[in-house]
Parts: structure tokens; C-alpha cells; sequence
């Protein structure tokens, strides 16, 4: 029988086999390869954490429906407004629609699918198979952009639609939600007034970083902004934490431009293209003569600043956008092949096709319609460049107000074997005139005379002083320039010198023409143009004000007092007189030019004028080029003049410019110029009498009682032969040349 005693010893025994040192091994390796495997189990962990850690916390982030992991935020592109402070350009938030497709299909039994989906199909009317399919498609993705452009009303009314539902769901007891869907902010650039001022305006890129044309263009440092940022990240609480470094806005610009004259120029210009004769383009620009300001700027080529890319069926047909196409790509095959030979229009489809030169086609229309023609196109400017002539030359003392030429219709130019002649635009002659019954009357014989007194060196040198050959500064884009446009002294021989007196064989732009008139009537400051006239900062405080710039001096006070005066009585007695205003004393000139190639007979008519004449506050200039009409009909300065009366009408109510008085403004003028000749000689205020024979060489001058005279009291001229010149025009008839040189110079004929 067994004792207590040997059952105690028999169970120590059994607990000793168990701990035996074999087994303590066992166990001890054993417990290492469990430590071991959890050591590499955390080092794992670690390594994902540390690797990964970024796209974690943007899942999480994400889920909270905030892309708060680099969000940008962008910055306002500047306002661009007019002189008044009416908005012609803006940035108007907007809202795109994001899809999370990671968070909607994050819910167990996928459970935020169906409710998010049926949520953006009856609110926004999307397809609700599109969207299952994008879904479907990009499920890996966190950010979809599903819509563009949203205002703010749709977001905020989504949000409200949103909350709602999912408090229905929460209500009825379903996990059912609708998860995944933000909103991004955005700024959509846009016009409040479509294609006003549009060429003054421009146009900017998509996302508001880049300008095209216009103030937009120019001033695109001034207007960009930088954008801002928000990081977020989960902090040792895992709490959502956020960093945000604000956008900085671009500046607004406030032009110069006046809403209300613009809207009158382009008025007036769509009804002279649309509604009466019209003509290839038209184009006039606004002045304030006093500090160089643009007031009004456009043409006929117009188009919407929210569509600019949209052309006008009507005019850009199908086939003439291929007819455009195919010019433009002869020179693209040129410019990809410099050493190949030239094709023609009609092998470019060997080389390109239908496609490739319908959109080379709608480049070019697009550049025809953006090109801003007041600053960028150039061309003759005709008859309005006679007071140019005539300043320099009284600068000059080369003539006097009171020198007389005779006019007969034309002057004869020799070569010494054949002879040519110039005509007048009255061929009939306008006898012995004055300085002022020569700009009056645009009496080319006058001008030619007053030319060859002033000479060659001389007469280049007041056209580059009054802005010809020489960009203006303007503070817009693409200016032309024009420096090879004009010629040299060394190249100007005498029947360049006759043409270029009233204004052909030479190229101006528009800005040109319009800044030189400025500096004739203000007094001879030449203020260089300009369209902007303050910058203010987001908060509207000013940071720069532009001001009036003035370049140079181009003439004395007097010659400007006579020229105002001249210009005056061209409208109230010479060929300008369809431009007077009833209430106002009204200046201006005149202009035909006939274009290149003459044998086409095309011209471009043009009329600047001025008011008031004593104290001048606008200068409105008009062109218009190639009228729809056949040879000599379309030289009708009159066609030029009705635009400018009205928009000068409407402009003197809109600046507030009160009547002129009953005075004469002859009366003051000549009061000054008899008080005070500066820059002009003694002789001018008396009675004298400069005769010239056709070539222009004057006589003796004779005064008082020296004077020849006929029977009939009227001056007897001398003839002389005609000199020998150094140009040689192209004869127009058997007998006598009547056309003008068909060149205009260039840049080899400069030197």
C-alpha cells in the first residue's frame, strides 16, 4: 500500500522530466523565433509607416472629404477697369466638382456608391451610367475633376441637397451616405461688355496666368497674382491639422478709356461697316490732347473677349478660311523646308491635310481679328500729314503764314529729258494762296513748295520730332515699327520730297498720326499715349499713378496758335466742313490716300478733328481704308467725317464740355500771334508775297508796293524750266506722268 509520501515524490519527478535541461533549450529557441519574428514584424510595420505614411494620411484626409494633404489655392487675377471705375474685366470665382473614388467606394457592401451617384443625377441631371462607369474606371483615384466652372449657387445648393439626404439616411436608420464629393475653387476670367474696347482690353489664358493683347498682355505682371497653399497632416494625436499660406491677388489696372465714347466709336463704326458702304476696316481713336490719354480705341475688326476664338460664320466662311489656309501654308512648307524649292497654294495638299490647313486658316483669321489696327497697322496717311509739313517749315522760317505760292493745278518735275507732273486734287489750280488757304483747301502744289524751302534734312527731321518713323511708347503690345518706313535724308530725293509733303510714299500707324495732332494743337507737347491710369493694390488703395509724360517739344506755341486757327477754318470754309458741330468751334483735316499699287485706284480717307478749337480738350481721329465702292468713288474724305462728327458729338456731351462762346476763335488767336510772333518772323504779320514757279524755286520776294502785278491786280509769276531732279516716276500717260511713285521706302533704300 502506498503512502501520501511516495505519491508527492513520484509528481516532482514528472515536473523534473519536464524541465529537464534538453527541454529549456527547446523552449528557449523556440521563444527567440517568436521574438525574432515580432521584431521583424514591427520592422515591416516601421517601414511602411515611414514609406507610405504620405499616401496614408491623404486616404484619411480624404475620407474627411478635404483634400487637405496639397491643396492650392489659387490667386485673383486684377480687375481692368475704365477711368469711371466701371468693370471691364474681372475674375469671377468658380467651383469645380471633384470625385473621390477611393472614399465613395471606402463603405462596407458599398454603400456610399448608390446614394453619391443617384445624389449628382438628380440634382445636376448627370447620367447615371457615366458616372458608374468613371467610378468604376478610376477607383484607385482620389481626385477626379467631374465638372468645371460651377457657380456659386450650384455648390452651395449641391451642399444643402447633400446635407439633407444624408440626415434622411441617418433618420431612417441605413448606413446608406454620400461621401466622396468636393468642391475646388477657381477664378474664370470674364467681360462684362463682350467685345468693347477688345482690342484695347485683350485677352488672358485659361487659368488667368497669361495674357494676349491689350491691357492684358502689356500689364500681365501687374495683374498675375501668386497662388497660395494648404498642407495638411495628422499630428501625434491624430488629430487633422492644416498649414495655410494665403494667395497673393494681382493688382487692378484702371485705364484711361471712357466707357461711354467707346461705346459711341464703335457705334458708329458698326453702323459705317454694317449698315452703310463699308469698306475692308475702319478704325478711330479718342484723345485727350493735353496728357496724351486715350479715351476711345477700336476698328471694325472686333470680337467677343468671353469667345475670342469664335469667328463669324458670316465672314469667315468655310472656304475662305481654306483660301487662308492655303496661303499661310506655302509659308509654313517654306519655313519647315528653307533649302527645299517653294510650292504653290495649289500643291500644299500634297503636303498637308484639309485639316492641318483649315487650322492654319483660323490662325490667321484669328491674328486678322485680334490685330489691333490703331497701333499695329501702317499706311499712308494722305493729306492729314500736310500740317506736319507746314509746322516744320514755319519752325523753320522756311515760309511764313503769309507766303504764297501759286497753284495751277499741278507742278512739272524734270529729269532733264522728260517731264513729269504732280497734280493738285483741283486740277483747275488754285491760284496764289497763303499757308492757310493752302491747308484749307489741301492744296498739294502749296505743300510740295513749302517742301522743297524747308529741303530734304529738314523736312525728315520734323517728321521723326513729331513721331513718324519712331514708336510712341504706347503701353501696348505690338506696336508697329515703322523706322524703315520712312525715308532717310540721304535717300529723299526731290519727288519723294514732293509726295511725301502731303503725305504719301511714306507709312504712319494711327497713334502715330493721332499723338503728332496732339502736340500741333496743345501747343507742341508731344505727350507720349497711353491707356492706363492708375494701379491699385486688392484693397483699392493706389500704388502708382501714370502720369502725363511729355517726350519733347515739337513746335512754338505760335506755330501751334496758326495751325489751330488753319485747322479751324478748314472746317468752318475748306474741305472739311461736314465735320462742324452745331455750338462748337470745330478743328481738322482732311486725308486721301491712294494705297499701293496705284494702278488698283484704292485709297484710304481719313479726318481728324478737334474741339474746341480755343481751348482744345479731344481729338477724335477716324480712318477708313478701301471703301466698298469702285476707283475714285472711294475717295470721299466725307465717309471719314460723318464718323468723326458723331463720335466727337457724343464725346463733347460725355466729357460735360460746355458750348463755345459767340466769339470767333480767330479773333484770340491772331490776337496772340500779332502780340506775341514767337518762332515765327515779323514778316509773317505783314504783306508779303512770295511767288513760285512750278517747280517750287521761289523768286525774289517782293513786299508793298514792289509787287508785279497785272491789270487785274493779280501777281504776275515767272516762268523758269524745270530743274533736273534725281527721282524718276513711272510716266501715267503719253505725255505726262499723273500717277504717284508706287514704293514706299525700305529698309535697303534707307541704307
Amino acid at each position: 500500500m502506498r503512502t501520501s509520501q511516495s505519491t508527492d515524490e513520484n509528481r516532482r519527478r514528472k515536473r523534473g522530466k519536464i524541465l529537464s535541461p534538453y527541454m529549456q533549450r527547446k523552449l528557449a529557441i523556440t521563444l527567440g523565433v517568436i521574438m525574432l519574428a515580432l521584431i521583424a514584424l514591427i520592422v515591416v510595420i516601421y517601414r511602411l509607416v515611414r514609406n507610405n505614411s504620405e499616401e496614408y494620411n491623404r486616404i484619411v484626409l480624404s475620407q474627411r472629404q478635404a483634400s487637405y494633404d496639397s491643396r492650392t489655392i489659387p490667386f485673383r487675377r486684377g480687375d481692368i477697369m475704365d477711368r469711371n471705375g466701371t468693370v471691364l474685366a474681372t475674375s469671377q470665382k468658380v467651383y469645380n466638382l471633384i470625385i473621390d473614388p477611393r472614399v465613395i467606394f471606402s463603405g462596407d457592401g458599398g454603400r456610399y456608391v448608390d446614394p453619391t451617384i443617384k445624389a449628382l443625377s438628380e440634382y445636376f441631371q448627370y447620367d447615371e451610367n457615366e458616372l458608374r462607369a468613371l467610378l468604376n474606371e478610376k477607383k484607385d483615384k482620389s481626385y477626379v475633376k467631374y465638372a468645371k466652372e460651377l457657380s456659386y449657387d450650384q455648390k452651395s445648393g449641391f451642399e444643402e441637397y447633400m446635407k439633407q439626404q444624408n440626415a434622411a439616411y441617418s433618420k431612417s436608420g441605413t448606413k446608406n451616405r454620400i461621401r466622396g464629393i468636393w468642391f475646388e475653387d477657381e477664378y474664370k476670367r470674364t467681360y462684362p461688355y463682350g467685345s468693347l474696347a477688345c482690342n484695347v482690353i485683350g485677352f488672358s489664358s485659361a487659368d488667368g496666368t497669361s495674357g494676349n493683347g491689350g491691357v492684358e498682355q502689356y500689364y500681365n505682371d501687374t495683374l498675375v497674382g501668386v497662388n497660395g497653399r494648404e498642407y495638411g497632416y495628422m499630428d501625434s494625436d491624430t488629430k487633422l491639422q492644416s498649414v495655410l499660406k494665403q494667395p497673393t491677388d494681382g493688382e487692378t489696372i484702371v485705364t484711361t478709356i471712357n466707357t461711354n465714347i467707346q461705346m459711341s466709336l464703335e457705334k458708329y463704326l458698326n453702323e459705317w461697316q454694317n449698315d452703310d458702304v463699308g469698306s475692308k476696316v475702319a478704325a478711330a481713336i479718342v484723345m485727350d490732347p493735353n496728357t496724351g490719354e486715350v479715351l476711345a480705341m477700336g476698328s471694325t475688326n472686333q470680337f467677343d473677349l468671353n469667345n475670342p476664338r469664335e469667328l463669324d460664320p458670316k465672314t469667315y466662311t468655310d472656304s475662305y478660311l481654306m483660301e487662308l489656309g492655303r496661303k499661310e501654308a506655302v509659308g509654313v512648307y517654306k519655313r519647315e523646308n528653307p533649302d527645299a524649292t517653294p510650292i504653290s497654294q495649289d500643291e500644299v495638299s500634297k503636303y498637308y491635310s484639309a485639316d492641318d490647313i483649315l487650322s492654319y486658316g483660323k490662325q490667321v483669321a484669328w491674328n486678322q481679328m485680334w490685330r489691333n489696327v490703331v497701333v499695329s497697322d501702317t499706311y499712308e496717311p494722305g493729306s492729314t500729314a500736310k500740317s506736319i509739313t507746314l509746322a516744320g517749315a514755319l519752325e523753320e522760317k522756311a515760309i511764313t503764314p503769309s507766303t504764297t505760292f501759286n497753284c495751277e493745278g499741278y507742278i512739272e518735275l524734270s529729269d532733264g529729258i522728260h517731264t513729269w507732273r504732280i497734280r493738285c486734287h483741283n486740277h483747275d489750280g488754285d491760284g496764289v494762296i497763303d499757308a492757310q488757304t493752302g491747308l484749307m483747301r489741301s492744296c498739294n502744289v502749296y505743300l510740295m513748295n513749302t517742301a522743297f524751302a524747308l529741303g530734304a534734312e529738314k523736312f525728315v527731321k520734323y517728321q521723326h520730332l513729331f513721331g513718324f518713323g519712331e514708336k510712341t511708347g504706347i503701353d501696348l503690345p505690338a506696336e508697329a515699327d515703322t523706322s524703315s518706313l520712312v525715308y532717310a535724308a540721304d535717300n529723299l530725293g526731290r519727288t519723294t520730297l514732293a509726295t511725301n509733303s502731303f503725305g504719301q510714299n511714306y507709312n504712319v500707324t494711327m497713334i502715330q498720326m493721332a499723338a503728332a495732332y496732339c502736340s500741333i494743337i496743345n501747343g507742341g507737347s508731344y505727350y507720349k499715349p497711353h491707356v492706363v491710369k492708375q494701379i491699385l493694390n486688392n484693397n483699392g488703395t493706389v500704388v502708382e499713378n501714370v502720369k502725363p509724360e511729355v517726350s519733347r517739344i515739337t513746335c512754338s506755341k505760335n506755330t501751334s496758335d496758326f495751325l489751330r486757327e488753319a485747322l479751324y477754318q478748314t472746317v468752318e470754309g475748306g474741305t472739311g466742313t461736314k465735320a462742324k458741330i452745331q455750338g462748337y468751334h470745330i478743328g481738322g483735316k482732311t486725308g486721301t490716300a491712294e494705297k499701293i499699287p496705284r494702278s488698283a485706284k484704292n485709297y484710304l480717307v481719313s479726318f481728324v478733328g478737334f474741339a474746341p478749337v480755343e481751348d482744345p480738350q479731344l481729338l477724335v481721329y477716324v480712318i477708313v481704308d478701301t471703301p466698298n465702292l469702285e476707283g475714285e468713288a472711294q475717295a470721299t474724305a466725307s465717309f471719314a467725317i460723318n464718323i468723326e462728327r458723331k463720335i466727337m458729338n457724343d464725346a463733347l456731351q460725355f466729357m460735360n464740355i460746355a458750348p463755345s462762346g459767340d466769339t470767333d476763335p480767330e479773333d484770340s488767336i491772331n490776337k496772340r500771334l500779332a502780340n506775341n510772333p514767337e518762332g515765327i518772323s515779323k514778316d509773317a504779320m505783314g504783306e508779303q508775297v512770295t511767288t513760285a514757279s512750278g517747280d517750287g524755286e521761289t523768286t525774289e520776294e517782293k513786299t508793298g508796293d514792289e509787287k508785279e502785278t497785272d491789270e487785274d491786280g493779280n501777281v504776275v509769276e515767272t516762268e523758269t524750266a524745270a530743274p533736273v531732279t534725281d527721282e524718276f516716276i513711272e510716266p501715267g500717260g503719253e505725255e505726262y506722268g499723273f500717277e504717284l511713285p508706287d514704293e514706299v521706302p525700305t529698309e535697303e533704300s534707307n541704307g
